[in-house]
């Protein structure tokens, strides 16, 4: 390890709380993971952090961990965002997610239109990773899913799942909507799909609607309203897989 970082003013503690900001995320093209469980998922998936930090009195025992910077355990806390400080801080490269391989794409996936909650953004994430393989596709305006919110809630999956912008989001596509579609269980859903959805009070527009393929409800019972997005999503990927596999494929 190196040398004890023991000032506030150090230059990796001050990128970490630059980080807290999307724009400077944004800008820089970095993001933090804090906890043993997410370093350890992306050192698993082969993504190394930039930066790693390490409390100098309980140092984590991560397999793959390089030249991890000890800290003082109150300037830990200080940058951390947890209830409970975490042991490990790490940096990460926005371009080391993964990227849909260009010949053999998931067949399946989730375009999230103006889902601004990060919690549902990293759950789907969750969601994705487990009934995939899956890619979530993101518009303009929805959550960062390497905020700390969607990273908590990912649990890991941010570094197993594909991303790609909506646009980019293949086709055909099915839109899921609160009312008026068909019913999602008898759809003849197709070999490659993207399910399509908006946040949870404004739902998706009529002109994204209008731009999909089919259009699919999952009926609720008497005086329901609907279902959290996040939830959606789970039942249309569960769905799409059950089928795949009935049919052998």
């Amino acid at each position: 390890m190196a040398g004890l970082i023991t000032s506030a003013a150090n230059p990796r503690l001050k990128l970490v709380r630059r980080l807290a900001s999307r724009r400077q995320r944004e800008r820089l093209g970095l993001f933090v993971c804090e906890g043993e469980d997410l370093v350890q998922a992306a050192l698993s998936a082969g993504v190394q952090p930039v930066e790693t930090l390490v409390d100098a009195e309980r140092p984590p025992a991560l397999d793959g961990v390089e030249d991890a910077e000890p800290v003082e355990p109150r300037l830990l806390a200080d940058i951390s965002g947890l209830a409970h400080p975490p042991r490990v801080l790490a940096i990460f490269r926005r371009a080391d997610l993964p990227q849909p391989a260009a010949a053999d794409p998931p067949r399946v996936g989730v375009a999230l239109w103006h889902v601004v909650d990060p919690g549902n953004v990293g759950t789907i994430l969750r969601a994705s990773d487990g009934l995939g393989p899956a890619f979530v596709a993101l518009s303009a305006g929805c959550a960062d899913p390497t905020g700390k919110k969607a990273l908590r809630a990912s649990v890991g999956a941010i570094f197993r799942v594909p991303l790609l912008s909506f646009e980019d989001a293949p086709r055909p596509r099915v839109a899921l909507v609160a009312r008026g579609g068909a019913d999602l269980s008898e759809l003849e859903l197709p070999a490659r799909a993207t399910f399509v959805l908006g946040a949870e009070r404004e739902g998706l527009p009529n002109d994204v609607v209008a731009g999909t393929e089919l259009t699919a409800t999952i009926p609720l019972a008497h005086g329901a309203e609907s279902l959290n997005v996040a939830v959606t999503a789970a039942i249309a990927l569960h769905e799409w897989r059950r089928r795949q596999r009935r049919r052998g494929s």
